[in-house]
């Protein structure tokens, strides 16, 4: 009975940190940058190689917006601010 309560525990923890990571930061289309810049700022933002940056603009172009990364909110944060401070509009969701 003790070994199944501590498996328990852990498959409970195990659903909190998947919770937890359910946050994706979006990327929005707008008529004011290249597609160019944005997948630079996609490289150098968010580590992305030049086909998921090309990919994930070309998706924010013709569907309006595209998950760009996913995690916490706090892992999140910083991408955020980043994305924001490029001038690029994101929402963390």
């Amino acid at each position: 009975m003790q070994n199944e309560n501590k498996e328990q525990e852990v498959v409970g923890t195990t659903e909190e940190e998947v919770v937890e990571k359910e946050h994706t930061l979006v990327l929005y289309n707008d008529d004011h940058n290249t597609f160019e810049y944005v997948i630079e700022t996609l490289i150098e933002v968010c580590g992305h190689t030049w086909e998921q940056a090309e990919t994930c603009t070309w998706i924010a172009h013709y569907k309006g917006k595209c998950p760009i990364k996913s995690g916490t909110f706090e892992e999140l944060k910083p991408y955020y601010d980043a994305m924001l401070a490029h001038h690029l509009y994101v929402s963390i969701q």
